[in-house]
Order: structure tokens, then C-alpha cells, then sequence
């Protein structure tokens, strides 16, 4: 059997066809072998080499799925040129302007029909982009006075499962008129805490990324 050259590209390839069925189908209803189908040519032996089981392959697609959003929330994090509300505004807009986020928003994937990808989300929440991430951009604007708090590990959870859950239209669907109207909500929320980050850029942003996710929905119906 030849050597692959490529076992980087391959794995690649395995996670990106994984995520897409699993997307599509939801995790219990894809099989190895739909994987395989989507990879031409491919075997099962060549998936095997790389991964033990489909459930190792979920570990991974989810492991791939928060890489990059990890980088993000570390560097803007570690910016020593910015205060804590400062950071908290710029990941609000990396966040908005990541280009996958068109793609994820024109996918509708539903997490509740996905609960496997739902309940990975949730736990990075709790376990790693809330405490690791978030608490400490909220400590440190505690202590150079741009974020006024008593409560920074409740607030860097309620900030994250709103965001990424309650104004997640791949969680709870409404037209794009009604997820706009709870970013409005959201908005005099955190402005009430003193927390100033949305302004009008990204407010139509997220419009944009509502009506995605409704024509998307509307033309897979």
C-alpha cells in the first residue's frame, strides 16, 4: 500500500466532510461510510488510519471548530494595548467579521437537531472560552475601571450563552426582524451593566447574518 505524502490533507479533507454531514444529517444519522462517499475514492481503511472510531472523528471536528476561535479570543486577550471593555468590543467584532461566519449563517444548521454539536458548544462555553477567555478581559476591566462589576465569572457565562445560544438562529429560529429586536434587547442589557459594545456597524451585521440564515432556510425547504 502506498505511503500517503499528505496524512495533514487527508485528515482535512475527513473532518471537513465529516462536519458537513454532520451538519446536514446530524451525528446519528451519518455513517462511516456516508464520510467515505463524500471523499471519492477514499477507503475505509485510509479513515481508519486516521481515526478509530465516528465518535473520534466528532472529537475532532469539534476540536478543528474551536481552534481558530481560541487563537482569536487569546489574542485580543493578550493585547496589552487595550482595556478590558476595549477587548470586549474588539472580540464582539472579530467575532461578527470572521468570514466563516457567512458560510456557518447560509449552512442553518440546527443544533437543536444536532445535539452532539449543540452540547460541545455549550461546554467550551463553560469550560474553556468563558473562564479562560472572557473572566479575565472582565477582571482586567475591573481593575483599569472600564467595566463595573461584582460578578465576573457570572457575567462572562451570561455574555457567551446569550451570544453564541439566545441570538443563535441555528438555536432558536425567528425572522430576522424579531433576532434583531433581542440584539436591540441585548444591547440596553449590557449598556444598563455599563457595558457599551454594540454600535450601529454591528447591528447590521448581525441583519446580515439573520437574513442568511432565513434564505438559507427558506431554499432548503
Amino acid at each position: 500500500m502506498a505511503r500517503n505524502k499528505y496524512p495533514e490533507e487527508t485528515v482535512s479533507q475527513i473532518l471537513n466532510a465529516a462536519l458537513g454531514l454532520f451538519i446536514q444529517k446530524g451525528y446519528e444519522q451519518t455513517s462511516v461510510q456516508d464520510i467515505i462517499n463524500e471523499l471519492g475514492g477514499l477507503t475505509k481503511g485510509a479513515i481508519y488510519h486516521h481515526f478509530k472510531s465516528k465518535e473520534e472523528i466528532m472529537q475532532a471536528v469539534i476540536d478543528h471548530l474551536f481552534k481558530d476561535v481560541d487563537v482569536m479570543l487569546s489574542a485580543i486577550r493578550d493585547d496589552k494595548k487595550l482595556s478590558g471593555l476595549e477587548k470586549l468590543r474588539a472580540i464582539s467584532r472579530a467575532s461578527l467579521d470572521n468570514p466563516a461566519q457567512n458560510e456557518v449563517a447560509s449552512a442553518t444548521p440546527s443544533l437543536l437537531r444536532n445535539p452532539k454539536l449543540l452540547a460541545a458548544q455549550i461546554e467550551h462555553i463553560f469550560q474553556k472560552a468563558a473562564p479562560i477567555h472572557i473572566q479575565p478581559i472582565i477582571e482586567e476591566g475591573m481593575r483599569d475601571g472600564s467595566i463595573r462589576t461584582d460578578y465576573p465569572q457570572e457575567l462572562s457565562e451570561v455574555l457567551l450563552v446569550l451570544t453564541n445560544l439566545w441570538l443563535n438562529p441555528a438555536v432558536i429560529e425567528a425572522s430576522p426582524e424579531a433576532m434583531l429586536r433581542k440584539v436591540k434587547f441585548f444591547d440596553e442589557i449590557l449598556k444598563g451593566l455599563g457595558l457599551d459594545l454594540f454600535d450601529d456597524q454591528m447591528l447590521r451585521r448581525y441583519e446580515e447574518l439573520f437574513r442568511l440564515s432565513v434564505r438559507a432556510e427558506r431554499k432548503d425547504d
